[in-house]
């Protein structure tokens, strides 16, 4: 995976995360100014990274994102708000850029000050670590993780007027997700040139196919953020006959890292892929999607391996949207269990072998009805998933 041009990376451990030597501290910096456009939680409790960030974004200059992990720096007053300016004034002068011009994010422990010493010396060694290396992106990709058990780093290349841009991304995400906004942590990077008004219909538009069709509990975080920051150290400029183009790879950037949050999920053993066919509507076939993605008892009968396909049906039924049991088709890891109303006979135990022994289980549900269509990714529920958020803070 590489950085685009004109982009450098590092990620560092500072202690802020006392009980293990992870990198804590990330940071990014574009040798130029790049367009700089987000998507942001819609939880009222809004971290102090993220009130920074909307104030922010959209914007022409922004030329770093400096984050931490371990403290979310959410529900901290007026000192929290502080402390994440400061952060940006930490890195501007690490980085001889204007303040201003830097983005922040945080993730962690919500209702706790950020140890801004600590903070402090960890942004000025990751300056010092800036790099354009593979290992250098994938230390800042470790940076931001908290309960993840691996980095999650997306990248793709495309060809603009014979030559080509690239699209790079990290994310964290293994629990708090709920698809109402961003759902995690995102940084998109690309040496395209965009105008910030098409970055942001972008953004949105790869956001809603990507981080916004992706749960793990259905929790909406105080912190979600997804960057897209665009320097056009490329020299290749996306105007309205590339957009396409364009769009398409970003999306692809973004479902790649939105996919592998959910199979990262805290003590997952499954990841779910649920597809809507058929529905009156795209928001109707979302819908279902994400009420099936939400049920525990879905979740819970896939980590059993258990074919229990009349939890399924009955998400749907309970999902306010357009449904008819008579049209309605259900399969399981290409196993049809229920068509016409009724049940279809099927060899329960192959099936579940087939969840069993495969890591991704997939639930294909037509409805029938019209041409609404939806994906949606999630995790089943596991004891490792109640034991890690029991004992997450104490």
């Amino acid at each position: 995976m590489n950085l685009p041009k004109g982009f450098r990376a590092s990620g560092v451990h500072s202690g802020i995360k006392k009980a293990s030597k992870r990198e804590d501290i990330a940071l990014i910096l574009s040798d130029r100014p790049a367009v700089g456009v987000g998507v942001y939680t819609q939880n009222v409790f809004r971290a102090a990274p993220v009130l920074l960030d909307v104030e922010r974004t959209p914007s022409t200059s922004i030329r770093a994102v400096v984050a931490n992990s371990g403290n979310a720096n959410a529900c901290t007053g007026e000192v929290g708000m502080q402390n994440a300016l400061r952060m940006t004034e930490i890195a501007a002068a690490a980085c001889e850029v204007n303040a201003s011009d830097v983005l922040v994010l945080s993730t962690g422990i919500i209702g706790e000050q950020l140890p801004m010493e600590t903070v402090e010396r960890g942004i000025e060694a990751a300056a010092k670590s800036l790099g354009d290396s593979t290992d250098s992106l994938e230390s800042a990709a470790r940076g931001i993780m908290t309960t993840d058990t691996h980095h999650k780093i997306a990248s793709k290349r495309i060809e603009l007027s014979g030559d080509g841009v690239t699209i790079t991304g990290i994310a964290k995400g293994a629990a708090m997700i709920g698809p109402n906004m961003a759902t995690m942590l995102g940084i998109i990077l690309t040496d395209a040139n965009v105008s910030p008004e098409i970055a942001n219909k972008v953004l949105r538009n790869a956001v809603e196919k990507s981080f916004h069709s992706i749960s793990v509990e259905g929790h909406t975080s105080t912190n979600d953020t997804v960057l897209l920051l665009a320097n056009g150290a490329s020299g290749k400029t996306v105007d309205e006959n590339k957009l396409k183009s364009f769009e398409e790879a970003v999306t692809s950037v973004c479902v790649d890292l939105a996919k592998s949050i959910p199979n990262d999920g805290e003590g997952a053993t499954h990841l779910i892929e649920i597809r809507i066919t058929g529905a009156d509507s795209d928001e109707d076939a979302r819908t279902i999607a994400k009420t099936v993605a939400d049920s525990a008892l879905v979740k819970t009968a896939i980590c059993g391996a258990d074919p229990n396909w009349g939890r399924i049906v009955s998400a749907v039924g309970y999902a306010k949207a357009k449904v008819d049991a008579n049209t309605l088709q259900l399969n399981m890891n290409d196993t049809l269990l229920f068509a016409d109303g009724g049940p279809v006979k099927f060899d329960a135990e192959s099936l579940s072998e087939s969840i069993r022994t495969n890591r991704t289980t997939r639930v294909e549900i037509d409805l029938g009805i019209g041409d609404g269509h939806a994906d949606f990714w999630t995790c089943d529920l596991t004891q490792e998933y109640v034991t890690i958020n029991a004992d997450y803070h104490t």
